[in-house]
Parts: structure tokens; sequence; C-alpha cells
């Protein structure tokens, strides 16, 4: 009797190992083809928010949607320390200062836009956000800038359905992960550390440029040199979407 009972158990042994066996087996098959839908399935409208994490580049970025004295400073400090920023401005700014919107291309800073008047889209009809756009690139073209294709909606308010339309219209949506409130004049080493403490590989970095800002200028002779020396590149928004876009193609 007691050898009955070993078999029993050893049978039942056998058929725990082989149901676990066949469960772990449908589990691994099943993330393979999960793994597989992410790779070939069609990728969904995003807004760009970050580089390649596995390189030590930063994109430093300025807003610019109204005032012309605080936007100088900045330069200034970009220059002397030679660093490229990409800068998003509103296209009714742009209009109401080609002279300092020269000042920046020349300093070999590249060029995005905020659409044209610095409202938020999220409280216009999908119809009005296409119209304020189209009114921004005509400006733009207007004044010779007719590459301009990175698009940070105003106030960073954009859903699923302006994303689509920046991209029929031939816009590339960036958004950013490290801001440092800039813009509320928080005080400059506190603008200096939430940079420094928070900035990482691949970041993109929200500041300003607009009069707004009191403290910025001051803040960046410490964080340009200071990033530079954490061994960090700065690098264009369009160099971080070409790297991210490389990366891709090798992991396919």
């Amino acid at each position: 009797m007691s050898h009955f009972y070993v078999w029993k158990l050893n049978r039942w042994k056998r058929w725990s190992i082989v149901v676990l066996v066949a469960f772990f087996t449908a589990l691994f098959l099943w993330f393979e083809s999960m793994g597989s839908l992410a790779v070939f399935s069609k990728e969904e409208p995003a807004a760009f928010t970050r580089g390649n994490a596995n390189q030590s580049n930063v994109a430093l970025t300025f807003n610019i949607s109204w005032g012309e004295e605080k936007v100088h400073d900045i330069l200034k400090q970009l220059k002397k320390h030679n660093v490229q920023a990409t800068f998003f401005v509103s296209g009714e700014w742009a209009e109401r200062h080609p002279k300092i919107l020269k000042k920046i291309t020349k300093g070999k800073h590249e060029l995005g836009m905020l659409g044209y008047r610095y409202e938020s889209y999220l409280d216009m009809e999908l119809e009005q956000v296409k119209k304020d756009l189209q009114h921004a690139r005509e400006v733009f073209n207007k004044l010779g800038y007719k590459d301009v294709n990175l698009l940070r909606p105003p106030s960073g308010h954009f859903n699923k359905e302006i994303i689509e339309l920046a991209e029929e219209m031939d816009y590339k949506v960036v958004h950013w992960n490290v801001s440092p409130h800039d813009w509320e004049n928080p005080g400059t080493q506190q603008i200096v550390n939430k940079v420094m403490n928070k900035t990482d590989n691949g970041d993109i970095i929200l500041m300003h440029a607009s009069d707004s800002v009191k403290q910025t200028g001051k803040a960046l002779t410490t964080i340009l040199p200071g990033l530079t020396n954490k061994g960090f590149q700065f690098v264009s928004i369009s160099e971080m979407i070409n790297q991210a876009h490389a990366e891709a193609k090798i992991v396919d």
C-alpha cells in the first residue's frame, strides 16, 4: 500500500513539473510575441521629450514670447562658453524682433517655434490650432526661415490630436524633461541647483529668454561650465532627434 502512495506522489510531482514547464513556455512565447508587436507595430504620435540615455548629450532650450532685453545676456553667456542651444519663439515675437532673431541664428543656434500667438492650444478648436500654425509658418517663411519644423506648443499644452495635426503639417512636437521654472524667478541658486542635480544623459532642459526672467542669465554663468565639467555635451534638438532615430534603427 505504501508503494502505491509513493507512486501516486511521484506521478503528481511529474505532472506538476510538466504543467509548470508548459506555463513558463507559454509565458515566454507571449512576451516574445508582445515584443515583436512593439517593434513592428505602427508608431503612435508622440512628442519628443528625451534623447538617447546612453549618450552624454543634453539639449538646452529657451522659450521666447515677449520682450527684447534679457535674451542678449543669455546669448552672451552661450557665446562665452561656446554652447549651442535651441530657441523656440512665437511667430508674433519673431515678427516684431527680426533683428534679434537674426542674432540668434547668426550665433549658430537652432530655431523652433511656439506657434504664432502664444496661447494654449488646448483652449482652441483644432481648426484654430491649424490656422495658428499656418500663420506662424507664413511669418517664418517671410523672414527667410523656411526650414523651421520644430514645434513646442505654447505652455507645453497639447494632446494626441494636436500632435497628429502637427505631424500632418510636417512639424515635430518637442517637449522637455528638466525645468528649473526660471520664469518664476525662484532665485539664481535654486535655478542652478535644479539643473545641475536633475540633468542626465539625453535630457532636454527648458529655460526662458523672455523679459520675465531676471535670474536666468546669471544662473547660466554656473550652469554652462558646470554641465560641461560633468561631462555633458550640448547639442541641438535636431541632433538629439537624429541620434535617437539612429539608436532606434540599431535596436530594430
